[in-house]
C-alpha cells in the first residue's frame, strides 16, 4: 500500500509536470510560433514540425504517466524528450538547471525510468486492466528505446550551425 501511494505521488508530479510543459509550448507565451522560433534556434529543423512534436510527445506521455497507462512504454518517451531537451538547450550549461544545466532533465528521465522499473502501482490503468508494463526489462527498454529515439531524431533533424528564423 505504501509503495502504490509513493507510485501514484510521483506520476502525479512528473506527468502534469510534462503535460504543463506541452501545453506551454502550444499556448504559453508566443504560442506555437513561438516555440518554432525557439526550436529554430536550437538547430532543430524543420522548427515547425518538431515544436508539434515536442507538444503533443509531453501532453500524451505526460497524461499517460498520470493515469499509469503503458507506463514502460511512455517512460521512453520521457527519456527521448529530456535527451534531446538535453543536448540541444542544456548543452554546455553544466548540471545546475539555475544555469540553464542538465539537472532538470536528467532527474526527469531518471524518475520515469524509475516508475519504469517498479511499476506505476495499484492506483494506475495499467493495474485496473492487468496490463504489465513495468520492471527491470522494461525499464531497460525505455532507456534504450528513449536514447535511440532521441538520437534518431537529433541525427535527422538537428543542425545547430543553421540558424535561421522559424517559417513565419
Amino acid at each position: 500500500m505504501d509503495a502504490d501511494l509513493g507510485a501514484l505521488i510521483i506520476r502525479l508530479a512528473l506527468g502534469p509536470m510534462l503535460v504543463a510543459h506541452g501545453l506551454n509550448k502550444v499556448f504559453g507565451p508566443g504560442g506555437l510560433e513561438g516555440t518554432e522560433r525557439w526550436f529554430a534556434g536550437l538547430g532543430l529543423r524543420p522548427a515547425r514540425l518538431h515544436a508539434r512534436l515536442a507538444a503533443g510527445t509531453e501532453i500524451a506521455t505526460g497524461a499517460l504517466m498520470s493515469v499509469g497507462l503503458l507506463t514502460g512504454p511512455v517512460a521512453a518517451g520521457f527519456v527521448g524528450l529530456m535527451l534531446v531537451a538535453g543536448l540541444t538547450d542544456h548543452r554546455g550549461k553544466g548540471y545546475f538547471v539555475f544555469k540553464g544545466g542538465s539537472e532538470y532533465v536528467v532527474l526527469v528521465a531518471t524518475v520515469a525510468l524509475g516508475l519504469a522499473a517498479t511499476g506505476p502501482g495499484a492506483w494506475s490503468l495499467d493495474h485496473v486492466l492487468g496490463l504489465d508494463y513495468a520492471g527491470s526489462a522494461w525499464a531497460g527498454a525505455a532507456l534504450v528505446g528513449g536514447v535511440t529515439a532521441g538520437l534518431g531524431l537529433l541525427g535527422v533533424s538537428y543542425r545547430p550551425g543553421l540558424r535561421r528564423r522559424a517559417r513565419r
